[in-house]
């Protein structure tokens, strides 16, 4: 068995001004709201004046981010035990505190159906392009790491849980969220909530990029890797828009939906923008990122 070194007693200590040390820094300063503490009374108000259809949307979106809260909850384990294998101590000391806010936001929405009254199975909302998303491909690509701890599989899971769930898919519906309530005044406590997660995984998004761009920087013939499994995901985003869209042209808010698929592809071209800056950097510069180059709020 291979002696194990103990960092933090060594002459390296903790790298105190690394970008994953003082992601884990801000996390605990920043991510101590607590969902039990967010008031639903008027949204309970609120929900009682919605027409049906405008009652279906809005549990369309709760009901893919509750599961796909529960999902990402599950499949995290595989990557933290990864960096920890690699003895990427600060990585793993972050990777802690992202763990522990993708349960929170579980508990969030959940605790929003609840106000609600809406206590029913509403897995209908799960549709086929969603269920291949979250159902196949983010638990096959986050378990492969528990036998492969590759730098090809570490980018795949980063690819697929960092940019693209959180990066695209999660963004998109924070987007849509403020659109459909903000806009109409309606629903104060699950906005709350939204503007909680939406730090939240700014954060958790700002480490899958320092992590792609740390492996890029290694090793450079994973840019076009990660290109071409962003490239392959894309469709996916697309359709799970137009699903949302259901053909409409108006949104049941009064909004226009041609908005938030251009909100998405924005936000895919963004993410492949954002690690294409990993070209040509050292391995230091890597290391010394800040907040507002990978965009944490």
């Amino acid at each position: 068995m291979e002696k194990r070194t103990i960092l933090t007693t060594s002459k390296r200590g903790l790298l105190e001004d690394s970008f994953p040390y003082r992601l884990y820094q801000k996390a605990k300063r920043l991510g101590t709201w607590n969902p039990a503490d967010i008031d639903f009374s008027k949204d309970q108000q609120d929900w009682k004046t919605l027409n049906p259809v405008q009652k279906q949307d809005i549990l369309r979106l709760i009901s893919q981010f509750q599961a796909g809260e529960e999902a990402v909850t599950l499949d995290l384990l595989p990557l933290i035990m990864a960096i920890a294998k690699e003895g990427r101590l600060e990585e793993e000391m972050f990777l802690t505190t992202f763990l522990y806010e993708e349960a929170k936001h579980t508990e969030f929405f959940r605790l929003v159906l609840n106000a609600l009254g809406e206590r029913g199975d509403l897995s209908h909302f799960h549709t086929e392009t969603y269920q291949k998303i979250f159902y196949e491909i983010l638990p096959t690509t986050m378990e492969r790491l528990i036998t492969d701890q590759s730098p090809e599989a570490i980018a795949e899971a980063s690819v697929v849980y960092n940019m693209f769930v959180e990066g695209v898919l999660a963004e998109t519906g924070y987007y849509s969220f403020y659109e459909a309530l903000e806009k109409s005044n309606i629903m104060p406590g699950l906005l709350e909530g939204i503007g909680n997660l939406k730090k939240d995984e700014s954060r958790h998004i700002g480490y899958g990029t320092f992590l792609l761009q740390r492996l890029i920087c290694e090793h450079p013939h994973l840019f076009d890797f990660v290109a071409a499994k962003m490239a392959e995901l894309t469709p996916l985003a697309i359709r799970l828009n137009q699903e949302g869209i259901d053909g409409r042209e108006v949104s049941s808010f009064g909004g226009n939906p041609d908005d938030v698929m251009n909100f998405t592809l924005k936000q895919l071209s963004v993410r492949m923008e954002v690690l294409a800056r990993a070209k040509g950097k050292k391995i230091e510069e890597i290391y010394r990122l800040t907040d507002s180059e990978i965009g944490v709020l």
